[in-house]
């Protein structure tokens, strides 16, 4: 058995605050790692710390970038063990995307729809709970409560399977992640 891990956050950077506005859920934001670590994060999000567009598929790192610039900000890690063949599987989906990533964009009109409720799919287009949300399902990781473009990124703490590992700031979980994975 292998371990997958999923980072809830809610930064103080504006779309953040306008989903959290939208939502009244307590974090806007999900990040996929296939390493206790936490060394590399996969999630569609902004390109550039500074400025929220233009965004993708990206690389996130706790250490540096944006997160650095956030602080000690609300987060949630969760974990769910799945067996080797599903952790590979998906492990290398979000590989074969990465290698391709110019290919994928952001889906700002899929974030509008998951809004209201409206289940839709661009291709090569995701925002960051409906890419995790494909990743799991499409891997056979979890099987989803709804359509992947009507995911948000609470929606994962109330799936069976799914562990909470932490609760509390990213500047303590930066400094814990290593006693957590032991």
């Amino acid at each position: 058995m292998k371990s997958i891990y999923l980072l809830l956050t809610r930064s103080t950077s504006v779309p953040s605050r306008l989903i959290g506005l939208f939502t009244s859920e307590p974090f806007t934001h999900i990040s996929l790692a296939f390493d206790p670590d936490l060394t590399v994060l996969y999630s569609f999000a902004r390109k550039y710390p500074a400025v929220p567009l233009p965004a993708g598929l990206m690389e996130e790192h706790l250490d540096c970038g944006f997160y650095r610039r956030q602080g000690n900000i609300p987060c949630a890690l969760l974990q769910i063990d799945v067996p080797d063949k599903i952790y590979f599987r998906a492990k290398t989906f979000v590989y074969n995307m990465f290698q391709c990533r110019k290919d994928y964009h952001y889906n700002f009109f899929g974030l509008l729809l998951c809004r209201l409720r409206i289940p839709h799919d661009t291709p090569n287009q995701y925002f960051c709970s409906q890419f995790v949300s494909t990743v799991l399902a499409e891997s056979g990781a979890l099987e989803l409560p709804k359509p992947a473009s009507l995911m948000h990124p609470f929606d994962f703490c109330s799936i069976d399977g799914l562990h909470v590992l932490y609760l509390g700031g990213l500047s303590d979980l930066r400094t814990r992640r290593t006693a957590l994975s032991a």
